[in-house]
């Protein structure tokens, strides 16, 4: 961000958008739509997708720069790196989770997920034959094109996952291992969407977490791309946080 971003006139929190795995925050496009026709603040902060300590602290640069309260909302991987940022920052009025992961102090994502049967993204993950730069170490993971619709994105026509898949961003593997050090989901009021038909993060997984967590909770039946497939809905449910806050 070139300059530090202004509260609303209102005071209503600035949404802060944060995008999951896989994926860039050109997957918010509708959400984005519907909230500023409705007059909020949205900011899609970069997520890096090297390492959970990295890529919150990214995070927390952005929503820290914000003058006045923020709401964070997190997709997929997103939300661990919220979960993270959030706990220490004092501007974070709420957090959305979008099919997303809350991870406790001490829990990575890949340990939250261990009880719960496999997803079908296990079976589409690939590991590049070179170190991820920029990480700690390890490959970086990829979707392959072939299972990317499937288990990312079955509820979005086929040209618009294959276009997703052609431009997905690689995670670095390790920070699916990587064990959060905050969780501010114990301080901060939190909602979370949960994905019905969700292939790449079981919705038992998602139920778990939300549960966990005290979160106001709804489910939508859709894909772990709902929020781009029905993006008036998850902008609803932001809506809805923004009024509580």
């Amino acid at each position: 961000m070139s300059e530090t971003v202004q509260p609303t006139e209102s005071g209503a929190p600035v949404v802060v958008l944060v995008h999951g795995a896989f994926a860039d925050a050109s997957g918010f496009t509708g959400v984005i739509r519907e909230l500023t026709a409705a007059g909020h603040r949205v900011v899609a902060a970069p997520n890096p997708l090297r390492g959970l300590a990295g890529d919150a602290a990214a995070v927390r640069a952005v929503a820290g720069d914000i003058h006045g309260p923020v709401l964070l909302v997190g997709h997929s991987y997103g939300g661990a790196v919220i979960t993270q940022a959030s706990a220490d920052l004092d501007n974070v009025a709420g957090l959305v989770y979008l099919a997303a992961f809350g991870l406790d102090e001490g829990e990575s994502c890949a340990d939250v997920i261990d009880p719960f049967p496999p997803s079908m993204l296990a079976e589409t993950i690939r590991l590049t034959s070179y170190e991820a730069h920029g990480a700690a170490g390890g490959p970086d993971m990829y979707l392959d094109a072939d299972g990317f619709h499937e288990s990312m994105c079955a509820d979005l026509p086929a040209e618009l996952a294959l276009a997703m898949s052609l431009a997905q961003r690689p995670i670095a593997a390790a920070a699916f291992a990587e064990q959060a050090t905050g969780a501010g989901w114990k301080s901060i009021p939190s909602w979370y969407q949960i994905a019905r038909h969700d292939n790449a993060l079981s919705p038992q997984a998602q139920r778990f977490m939300a549960e966990r967590m005290g979160a106001s909770t709804e489910e939508v039946d859709g894909s772990h791309a709902a929020f781009i497939a029905q993006p008036r809905r998850t902008a609803d449910l932001i809506k809805v946080a923004l009024s509580k806050l």
